[in-house]
């Protein structure tokens, strides 16, 4: 198939890279906002060949727009303005229920699968695409019975090929969870960051000293703002939902180490444990 990457970064780079590899994809047209990428993208071999959207479309039996969710507002009616009924499009974004909403309307919206590969890492742009990137790891297909069945069907064909395991929820319960397992952990991580960043003024002590625990958690605050300010400006209730109950149980550990209670601190530390039960 020939397959179109709207939004050549982490993501749809690393997706242009397994299609490439696996024979999914005989062709891969790149499209970007920025020419620079499109540049490197060529020059790192993800796509075959850039062009302007419109003649890309034309051109390709799947479209993957992999662009920041407040793009995709702007760029999937104007990609589902183009298509047939013999063509599939991917979106492949963090958030779902403004996004489809926005979408309900459209004639062809039929033709869009909304998708999200549950894969990622703190770096952004062409640069940032890897190989296996996806290998073993979840995608959802959100709303699966608004999209016609043969365009749901090479969705699947898609991530199987990419090594992807498929569940499948409505885009009220995506939003929800996700709020729970991703975005509440980019928040977490960038007020980290900041708390050090501003009661560590010696840069090399942060070097020297910061364990390997310490990078971890921070790792996500590396992530790019111009990727995860939609995101937050589009689930913004539940992300707030969440924060609100972070910030209780951060408020109870302070309580309990107010108060000498290292007795109850070590049951709720117990307690978090359980999460190896389901995270190795």
């Amino acid at each position: 198939m020939t397959v179109t990457v709207v939004g050549i970064g982490l993501i749809g780079g690393s997706m242009a890279i397994s299609l490439q590899e696996s024979g999914f994809a005989k062709k891969v047209i790149g499209v970007d906002a920025l020419r620079e990428n499109e540049k490197k993208a060529i020059r790192r071999y993800l796509v075959d060949e850039t062009m302007p959207l419109k003649e890309a479309v034309a051109q390709s039996d799947i479209i993957i727009v992999a662009t920041p969710v407040d793009v995709m507002l702007k760029v999937i009616p104007e990609v589902l303005d183009l298509v047939t009924d013999k063509q599939t499009v991917l979106d492949v974004g963090s958030t779902k229920e403004h996004l489809l909403a926005s979408l309900k309307n459209h004639p062809n919206r039929k033709r869009l699968v909304a998708t999200h590969p549950m894969a990622g890492t703190e770096y952004s742009g062409p640069e940032a695409a890897i190989p296996n990137l996806f290998d073993g790891k979840y995608t959802v297909i959100v709303d699966q019975e608004d999209s016609a069945k043969d365009a749901v069907a090479i969705a699947e064909q898609l991530y199987k090929v990419m090594n992807m395991k498929i569940a499948y929820l409505d885009a009220t319960a995506h939003d929800e969870h996700t709020a729970y397992v991703s975005h509440i952990a980019h928040i977490s991580s960038f007020a980290l960051a900041l708390t050090v960043l501003e009661k560590e003024k010696n840069e090399s002590r942060i070097f020297e000293l910061a364990s390997s625990g310490f990078g971890s958690t921070v790792r996500l605050a590396k992530s790019s703002p111009d990727m995860w300010i939609p995101i937050f400006r589009q689930n913004r209730d539940n992300v707030l939902s969440i924060l609100d109950e972070y910030i209780s149980t951060l408020s109870q550990f302070r309580t309990m180490l107010i108060k000498k209670d290292f007795e109850n601190f070590h049951s709720k530390i117990e307690e978090a444990n359980n999460i190896k039960k389901i995270i190795n």
